[in-house]
């Protein structure tokens, strides 16, 4: 017991004297930035692609899109997220002669990533939607856009919202890996602090409360949010 403790204290002494606090201030926020944006930006994409999935193909162009929808998220379920930030990142940017700081790219990659996963979910919601919703959009005049856009995907997202929020979560554990692009993560911040202390345990440890505390703070989140809608769906 007396070693753990001195092992505690050996963590305080780089945490707080040793400023270790700052790097995990701009790691958890720099953890959470990346998951939250990289959500939105995939629910835009993924909302997008599972809209075009289901969209008849009658015509060429719909089969083109679907075709086109098909790659992405065949390339994007199919590798790894870390092999997508360091292709993006080490490779794709310096062909196109961009640069951008690893955090923006970390976001954008995660965005995509998720698109590809959202898009999944999507489309499970929207077929879950009884077929004559879109029946009756379209009898009263509604085009096929406007009906998915104002009826159908706003009724699809209350069945998908636990499965988002399991996304979500995802998206949080992941970023774990954008320190191999040089980021700064919690796993970054932490690592440092035992590497100038030479002692993990303690470190690893609190960084794990971390991520079980954000996993857990969400999934409240998302229950609170499940609730409300059973309440305004039994108000109707």
């Amino acid at each position: 017991m007396n070693n753990f403790d001195k092992k505690i204290d050996t963590f305080l002494d780089a945490f707080i004297d040793g400023n270790g606090y700052k790097t995990v201030i701009e790691g958890l926020q720099n953890t959470i930035s990346i998951a939250v944006l990289g959500l939105l930006i995939g629910i835009v994409i993924g909302t997008v692609i599972a809209a075009v999935r289901v969209w008849p193909k009658y015509r060429t162009l719909p089969k083109v899109l679907n075709g086109i929808c098909s790659v992405y998220v065949g390339f994007f379920r199919g590798t790894p997220m870390v092999v997508q930030l360091l292709v993006f990142y080490y490779v794709l940017m310096p062909i196109i002669g961009l640069r951008m700081p690893s955090v923006t790219v970390a976001t954008w990659v995660f965005g995509l990533n998720s698109g590809a996963y959202i898009s999944e979910i999507m489309r499970g919601g929207i077929q879950s939607v009884d077929g004559g919703q879109m029946e009756g959009g379209r009898s009263v005049g509604l085009s096929y856009t406007t009906t998915m856009m104002r009826i159908i995907i706003p009724q699809a997202v209350k069945n998908i919202l636990p499965t988002m929020g399991n996304e979500f979560i995802a998206l949080i554990k992941e970023t774990s890996v954008v320190s191999f692009i040089g980021a700064t993560d919690l796993y970054v911040a932490f690592n440092n602090i035992g590497s100038n202390s030479y002692e993990f345990m303690v470190p690893y440890l609190v960084m794990a409360l971390i991520y079980i505390v954000l996993v857990l703070f969400i999934s409240l989140l998302i229950k609170i949010m499940e609730r409300s809608l059973r309440k305004s769906d039994r108000g109707r």
